[in-house]
Parts: C-alpha cells; structure tokens; sequence
C-alpha cells in the first residue's frame, strides 16, 4: 500500500468499532479523504485529540482500497480547539466544516477549499471578527470556489451595472427591474455593500455593517448556498447568531422552499 503524507482538516468524524474512528478529512494535495484512526478512542492513544474537527495536521496515512489508514498525525493548528471555548463560533465552524464536505469530492483537490477553509478557521479561532460574519464571508466565497459565484452589484441576467434592488437565487444574484422575475427578494441597498464586502474581503466595511444588513445578509447567503447544493446544510439551523433577539426581517432564505418548488 503506498504511503502518502499531506496536510489536512478534520471535517468530521464517526465511531468505527469499540476504539476507532473513521475521519473525513480535507487534504490540501489530495482532497476529501476518508481514513480509519485506529484505537484513537482509547486514552492512551497517541493522536485522539489530533483528530478532531476543526483541527489541521501533518497527516501520514496509507492508501486503501476504499478507507485509508491514519499512521501519524502531528497538530499543525488546533483552531478546533481554540473554537470550542466559544459557542458561536463553534457553531459556525461546524456549518462552514459541513459546508466543505458538501462542496468537495473525495481524492479531487481543490486547494482553494483548503485554503479557504483554513483561513475561515483561523478567524474564528482569533476572535478577529463577529463569527456571524465569518461564516457568511467563508460560504459566499466557497460557493463562488466552487463555480457558482454570485454578483451583488452588476446584473446576473443583463449585466447592467448597479446598484440594483432585486436578488433572485435562479438567476445567480442582483438583478435589474427588467431581468427580475417573479418572487425575487428585495435587500436593502445596505445588504448589497455587506454582502460585496464578504464576497471580496473587505472587512473594515463588514465589521461597520449594521444588525439589520447582517441579518438579511446572512439569509441570502444561506439560500444561495442551499439553493446550489439542492438541499439544507443541516448545521446552519444551529447557528449561534449574535443578533438572534432582533425582530426578523423577510429575506431570501424565507423563500427558499417555494423557490425549490418552482424549479
């Protein structure tokens, strides 16, 4: 069995047997693999804590016919760790862990998910901004990594440029008064800048977003993400939002079953 070594992020993990694991991981060199941490359930075991989500490590492994074989991992980054301390962030780094998984295919590589991903963590892991925000940042970019990157100031449809008052999922984000189609949300221009913000990085403009444009940010963000993926990213409805008390504001993620239904 050949031997490999790569540097990867612990997207999740299940029990195999009575002490091992299966670990899904995502490598920067060989994409999403799935290996089998023996005995790493056991107390003495020599890389149990290395292995969990969120964690980035030097990964040794064998290649199998359908699971490989973890042999050694060495920590590289424990963001997981850091970020358990805090539940929001947790809760967002486990929707943007759940987020790359569905995105990447195993033994494809995509460095850009892996670099994304690992910035996003990093982030959170240093408190460096509102995790609400990180999130919403790391999944407009990864869907755009991915191949359906969206456009908040020029027409999806015409390309007429903006600022436009329309949003439609279909269509692939802002449109005109002549390209809209029916049940189209409507954002506030305030939304549009947040959300061009988080696409490209610009964050002394997201950090300066009010409440209400994080919000209805937050909920196109989440539809056009599921809207892709054609169903719910489950860890989303467990998002610790840090405006959770505002009044709720209609935004696209409410629209987001009839919009399903149109197809």
């Amino acid at each position: 069995m050949p031997l490999y070594r790569d540097a990867a992020i612990v997207l999740r993990t299940h029990k195999l047997g009575e002490a091992d694991r299966i670990v899904t991981m995502l490598g920067r060199n060989r994409g999403k693999v799935r290996a089998v941490a023996k005995g790493v359930r056991r107390t003495r075991s020599r890389f149990g804590a290395r292995l969990e989500p969120g964690m980035v490590v030097d990964l040794q492994c064998y290649e199998g016919r359908s699971l490989d074989t973890v042999t050694q991992a060495e920590s590289l980054a424990p963001y997981g760790e850091h970020i358990s301390r805090d539940y929001s962030a947790w809760t967002a780094a486990t929707a943007m862990l759940e987020t790359a998984d569905r995105l990447t295919e195993e033994h494809e590589p995509i460095t850009a998910q892996f670099t994304l991903l690992a910035g996003g963590l990093s982030a959170l892991a240093g408190r460096q901004h509102d995790s609400s925000l990180v999130l919403d940042s790391y999944l407009v970019r990864a869907v755009s990594v991915a191949g359906w990157a969206p456009t908040f100031s020029s027409c999806a449809g015409c390309g007429a440029p903006g600022p436009h008052r329309g949003f439609n999922l279909a269509s692939g984000g802002a449109v005109c008064a002549l390209c809209r189609p029916p049940g189209s949300a409507a954002p506030r221009p305030e939304t549009f800048t947040l959300l061009s913000a988080l696409l490209v990085g610009d964050w002394a403009t997201a950090d300066d977003s009010d409440p209400r444009a994080r919000e209805e940010a937050s909920g196109l963000v989440a539809a056009y993400l599921q809207w892709h993926l054609e169903r719910g990213v489950r860890s989303l409805r467990l998002v610790d939002r840090a405006d959770s008390s505002a009044p709720h504001q209609h935004t696209a993620q409410d629209d987001l079953p009839a919009a399903e239904a149109a197809r």
